[in-house]
């Protein structure tokens, strides 16, 4: 009786996250490679999902809000949510956790530089909102996408964001901007 209990305890740990189609506590996926923590292969077709944000320009300390959506009716079980400059392979800015089914990740030392999924719960939307940095180019937010064990799609991109490279403000919020006169400065 007692192998027959670890038998079965064995089966379950082993084959019962595979049968239930995404492993429950160490499916995690990497910060630089944006790859999941197993072996198979990224689709090549076109995903079914989008990424949308609610502004195209930015400042530093703006908020934007961030939706990962499926176009179809095909949810999504895990994902990883980043910011990163065009041509860049850091993620930049922090994000906001407001989506009980999403939690913050550190990478590169820095809390919250990019959101996942906090389960395996299938989910048709999460929504965050990113904190934009200081002294950053034109960036895209870029993601991985877990359908299920054997079907996922890396370097979803949003549309291209470009930070506004406003005149310097005084503390009254007006421009230290020069004015001239009569071509006269």
């Amino acid at each position: 009786m007692r192998r027959h209990s670890c038998f079965v305890f064995l089966f379950c740990g082993i084959f019962l996250p595979r049968i239930l189609g995404f492993p429950q506590a160490n499916t995690s996926i990497d910060c630089d490679s944006l790859l999941p923590n197993y072996q198979a292969e990224p689709q090549t077709s076109a995903p079914p999902y989008l990424i949308a944000v609610s502004f195209d320009n930015f400042e530093p300390g703006n908020e934007i809000q961030v939706t990962l959506e499926a176009l179809k009716d095909v949810g999504f079980k895990g994902f990883n949510l980043q910011a990163r400059e065009i041509e860049g392979d850091v993620p930049v800015g922090t994000f906001k956790i407001t989506d009980p089914n999403t939690k913050g990740l550190e990478c590169h030392n820095v809390t919250n530089s990019a959101v996942s999924h906090a389960n395996s719960d299938v989910k048709q939307k999460v929504t965050t909102t990113w904190i934009a940095p200081r002294d950053v180019r034109d960036l895209q937010f870029i993601a991985t996408v877990v359908q299920d064990l054997e079907k996922f799609w890396v370097g979803i991109q949003s549309k291209t964001l470009t930070p506004t490279h406003s005149e310097s403000v005084n503390g009254t919020g007006k421009s230290k901007r020069k004015v001239c006169f009569e071509y006269i400065c």
